[in-house]
């Protein structure tokens, strides 16, 4: 049995005439008969009864007609996922992010993404860049927002969306908190809450290198991996921060952020797309376009 002959069967018991079945099957009607006739014979039962008057289809037939049915429709959705699933229209994306970008592109390109193509399913996990460029390496997420630059070595390509200057986070009782700006210089006395060097390194390792080019050891108080964490230690007195600039939006009223002047380079940073460009997939390739163009808009 094969599925020309389940669509020959369709067609047949619509019009009950093997000469205009042919004419709509697109086959001469010798080829046409000969085919049902080998399918009745397989099935071991009469599809169609053979009248002057025409064909009439039997119960066996009207049983093998609704299953036929069913299995041409089934067969022609299989069709259109793989379809969609080659052009990324319907699939799964694997997606990782960094806690800071949900306060900047993150929801932005996800909106996107989510209205060009609502029938792709969206798994995300929030990771630390280094962990997430591990998973990307290891395929178990296909593309992740990272924080940029990133120190250790990747086999993962890192594309900037979008760069970010990073301010202080003080209390708004500190002694900064009227200030439009300052030196990285004067938070020589101030104690300073930074990045987990075991679990971000690169933002680690850049803040001390700003520190170190400014001539000054920091006053290390507290260590924390997410913004929001920076944010709540800083209002809760215990120091100040260097956050991304998109926290802004998100300090509570007990935290001011101020800019920090001359903006040192290795504090010029942002966030990143990283993938594996061999091993992408539809939807992955789908992502990153939706997302170079969300930044595009907001660049324009």
């Amino acid at each position: 049995m094969e599925l020309r002959q389940l669509r020959q069967v369709i067609v047949l018991a619509e019009t009950l005439n093997f000469r205009r079945a042919a004419e709509k099957l697109h086959m001469a009607q010798p080829p046409l008969s000969t085919s049902i006739k080998k399918l009745e014979e397989e099935l071991g039962v009469l599809l169609f009864e053979r009248l002057p008057t025409g064909l009439k289809i039997t119960p066996a037939g009207e049983m093998v007609l609704r299953h036929a049915q069913h299995t041409v429709f089934s067969a022609e959705q299989i069709k259109r996922a793989a379809r969609e699933g080659e052009a990324g229209d319907q699939g799964i994306l694997h997606l990782g992010f960094v806690g800071s970008a949900t306060y900047s592109l993150m929801p932005r390109i996800i909106r996107a993404f989510r209205g060009r193509y609502p029938r792709v399913e969206t798994v995300i996990e929030e990771s630390t860049t280094l962990e997430l460029l591990k998973r990307v390496e290891s395929h178990a997420v296909d593309v992740a927002l990272v924080r940029f630059p990133v120190l250790e070595r990747s086999n993962a390509q890192l594309t900037l969306l979008r760069p970010e200057r990073m301010m202080v986070a003080v209390s708004a009782d500190s002694r900064f908190a009227g200030r439009s700006s300052l030196s990285i210089a004067e938070l020589a006395d101030e104690p300073f809450i930074i990045y987990a060097r075991d679990r971000v390194p690169a933002m680690y390792a850049h803040i001390l290198q700003a520190f170190a080019e400014a001539g000054i050891q920091p006053r290390i108080a507290q260590e924390a991996v997410q913004v929001q964490h920076f944010l709540g230690l800083v209002e809760s007195g215990l120091g100040v921060a260097l956050v991304p600039e998109t926290s802004a939006r998100y300090a509570g009223d007990g935290v001011v952020l101020v800019a920090v002047e001359p903006q040192p380079k290795t504090l010029q940073v942002g966030l990143a797309l990283a993938c594996m460009p061999d091993a992408l997939t539809p939807t992955a390739r789908n992502f990153i376009a939706t997302a170079h163009d969300v930044v595009r808009e907001l660049a324009g």
